[in-house]
């Protein structure tokens, strides 16, 4: 039985609004599971109905096969951080840790211990006498972190703990907290719009969209597998590549070059005279004519030296994409190149419900 089951939860607001429809997910103890997906897809909202800080509109919320909709957050065996760390600035880190175990009404002595295991495991020994003002933001995130933690609840949340850091201390902090889930061994669930965070930290992926769950899977499953046009372009960086077209006679038309999808073993006479979406990603092109590919022309518009790789953006025709290039391969801008698709490296998806073409 899953730790955690989610069952065709809705959250309706007085005023009509329907932020989460049918939302289902089964979760086992111990997993790390990502929701991630744009601003206002009904991501947080779901978290802050597992915490207990929302009602469920209708639906059944189950914690280790008991109903849990009607018990409160304290009830639920739950901590979560906030994006806002919500810190009490007048106490010191210890005492902000220490706050959680000191309202259950523990000792003194196992409070200590506690405050002194968690501070270790966070990297924050040295700075359990400041006050927060005196810490930086990852370290703001980490005693925030830490008092969660030290509570030893089953259930871990994370809303959006990285949006307030910098790029360099997001990805710290994207590194601790992986490995304090490894140390911890804790169930958690966190909420983010970045799908780079949604990659490296999660076992498991909830992909949504307007309330609604669009694919549930393992990073790698939602990167080569995606279900749709949604999951396929919010996965990847830079974006996958799409082009709108229609099919005629087997094939699609790219800047004057007849593409043969037939070469791709796909049943596609149901489309044949509709719209279809012809997908690939930046990274799985190669310049110049390979074997086994669809090679096409392109003018080359600008590009970005990122280090280890070079965005190159191009046109086909009125066809804007980017192409991910080594670095030492990068061409000049306002030349024209020919680069190649390999056959196993195109995506097609159904030009009308957007639904990926097996």
């Amino acid at each position: 039985m899953a730790y955690l089951t989610l069952k065709n939860i809705n959250k309706i607001y007085p005023n009509g609004y329907h932020a989460v429809h049918n939302f289902n997910l089964d979760m086992e103890k111990g997993e790390f599971i990502v929701f991630v997906g744009p601003s206002g897809c009904g991501k947080s909202t779901t978290l802050r109905m597992i915490a207990g800080l929302e009602d469920i509109s209708n639906g059944e919320f189950l914690i280790d096969g008991e109903r849990a909709n009607e018990l409160g957050p304290r009830e639920r065996g739950v901590a979560m951080v906030f994006q806002s760390y919500a810190l009490y600035p007048q106490m010191s880190v210890y005492d902000n840790i220490a706050y959680g175990l000191e309202l259950q009404g523990a000792d003194d002595d196992y409070i200590d211990e506690k405050v002194r295991n968690t501070a270790r495991i966070l990297g924050l020994t040295d700075y359990l006498d400041r006050l927060p003002r005196a810490l930086s933001g990852g370290q703001r995130q980490r005693v925030a972190i830490g008092r969660a933690l030290i509570r030893k609840v089953g259930i871990f949340l994370m809303d959006e703990p990285l949006s307030n850091l910098d790029a360099k201390q997001r990805v710290t902090m994207r590194s601790e907290i992986t490995q304090i889930h490894r140390e911890t061994g804790a169930t958690t669930i966190y909420v983010t719009h970045d799908q780079t965070e949604a990659m490296t930290m999660a076992d498991r992926i909830v992909v949504m969209k307007d309330g609604y769950v669009q694919q549930v899977g393992t990073p790698r499953e939602l990167y080569f597998n995606p279900v749709n046009v949604f999951v396929a372009g919010f996965i990847g960086e830079p974006p996958m590549n799409f082009i709108r077209t229609k099919l005629t006679d087997g094939g699609i038309d790219i800047a004057g070059r007849k593409i043969d999808l037939k070469k791709l073993g796909k049943k596609l006479d149901a489309y044949e005279g509709k719209e279809i979406v012809f997908g690939f990603r930046p990274e799985a092109i190669r310049l110049g004519e390979q074997k086994d590919a669809y090679v096409l022309p392109a003018s080359v518009e600008l590009t970005e030296m990122l280090g280890d790789n070079t965005n190159v953006y191009i046109t086909m025709g009125e066809v804007h994409s980017i192409l991910k290039v080594d670095p030492h391969d990068t061409p000049e801008v306002d030349s024209n190149i020919l680069f190649s698709i390999p056959f196993e490296s195109v995506y097609l998806f159904d030009g009308e419900t957007e639904k990926v073409i097996e």
